[in-house]
C-alpha cells in the first residue's frame, strides 16, 4: 500500500468518528438539556525529506525545503459545549430549567450495586413512589435528584408541590407551606473535562488522574438568588443548520479521500500493465 493511500485511509476513519458525533447531536436535537459535542482533530505524525540537496535551486523559492509527507489525520478528542439552550414553557411544576451557564443538577444513578453522582442540564423531574408511602423526586428514568442532604424524599399526602428559584422545593398540605428539601446544584469550573455518561448526563473523570482536585473541576453554586426557572425545560443546544453544513463538508471530505485511493489504485495497476 502506498503512503497516500495509508494516508486516506487514517483520515478516513477519522471522518468517520466525526460523521458519528454529528449524527448524534442531530438525534438529539429534541433532548431536552442536550449539549452538543464537537470533534476535534490533529496532525498525526509527517516526516521530512530534504530533497533540495543544490543551495542554488532554493534561490528565490519562498516555501520550505524539502517535502512534507504526513501520517493523515485522527480524532483528538470529543468536547462538550455547555452553552445554555432556549427555554421552552411547559406550566409543569416538576419541570425546572438552569438560568446559569455551567450549572448541572447531580443525580444519583446505580448499575451493577454500585452507586455513583452524575450531572446533568436535563431538569424533567418526576415523583416516584417508595415502600413507605412517601414518593421520591427523579429523573424520567427513575434515578434519584440529589438535594443537600442526598436523595430528595418527601412524605405523600401533599396537596401542592412547587421548586422556587433557588431551587428549595415546598409542598402544601392544607394551606400549609413547607420546605421538603433544595436540590444542590453544582457549576462545572473545567466543563471541557466532563466526561459522557450517557442517558443524557456527564460524569466526573479522574481528578487526581488529570491532576486537579475534584473542587477545581466541580463546585457546588450558593444557593442564593435565582437558579432556575420552574414550569419550563431547556431545549438542546444543537444547531441543526450547522450540523447539516458539517455533515456535508465531512461527507465530500470522506469522498475524496476514497478517490484518492480508487485513483491511486488505478494508476498502480496501470503502472504494473506497463511492467508487463
Amino acid at each position: 500500500m502506498s503512503q497516500t493511500m495509508i494516508q486516506a485511509a487514517v483520515t478516513m476513519r477519522g471522518l468517520q468518528q466525526k460523521l458519528d458525533v454529528i449524527g448524534h447531536n442531530m438525534s438529539n436535537s429534541q433532548t431536552t438539556g442536550y449539549k452538543h459535542r464537537q470533534a476535534d482533530f490533529s496532525s498525526l505524525l509527517f516526516q521530512q525529506i530534504n530533497n533540495m540537496t543544490d543551495p542554488a535551486n532554493a534561490e528565490g523559492r519562498v516555501t520550505p525545503d524539502g517535502i512534507r509527507i504526513g501520517s493523515g489525520a485522527k480524532l483528538d478528542d470529543i468536547t462538550i459545549d455547555l452553552t445554555p439552550g432556549a427555554q421552552k414553557p411547559t406550566d409543569r411544576e416538576l419541570d425546572t430549567a438552569l438560568l446559569k451557564d455551567n450549572h448541572l443538577f447531580q443525580i444519583q444513578v446505580t448499575e451493577n450495586g454500585t452507586s455513583e453522582t452524575l450531572y446533568t442540564r436535563d431538569g424533567a423531574f418526576y415523583l416516584s413512589p417508595m415502600a413507605d408511602g412517601s414518593v421520591l423526586l427523579t429523573t424520567k428514568d427513575g434515578n434519584p435528584v440529589l438535594g443537600e442532604n442526598g436523595p430528595i424524599e418527601i412524605a405523600n399526602g401533599f396537596d401542592d408541590i412547587a421548586i422556587q428559584p433557588n431551587g428549595v422545593i415546598e409542598v402544601s398540605r392544607q394551606g400549609v407551606t413547607e420546605t421538603a428539601g433544595r436540590l444542590a446544584i453544582v457549576e462545572a469550573v473545567r466543563p471541557r473535562l466532563l466526561e459522557t455518561a450517557g442517558a443524557n448526563a456527564f460524569r466526573m473523570p479522574d481528578a487526581e488522574t488529570l491532576g486537579y482536585n475534584f473542587d477545581d473541576v466541580i463546585q457546588v453554586v450558593n444557593p442564593q438568588g435565582d437558579l432556575i426557572k420552574s414550569g419550563a425545560l431547556e431545549a438542546s443546544n444543537v444547531d441543526v443548520a450547522k450540523q447539516m453544513t458539517d455533515m456535508m463538508m465531512t461527507q465530500r471530505a470522506y469522498q475524496f479521500n476514497a478517490r484518492t485511493i480508487s485513483m491511486s489504485d488505478q494508476m498502480s495497476g496501470l503502472v504494473n500493465q506497463l511492467r508487463s
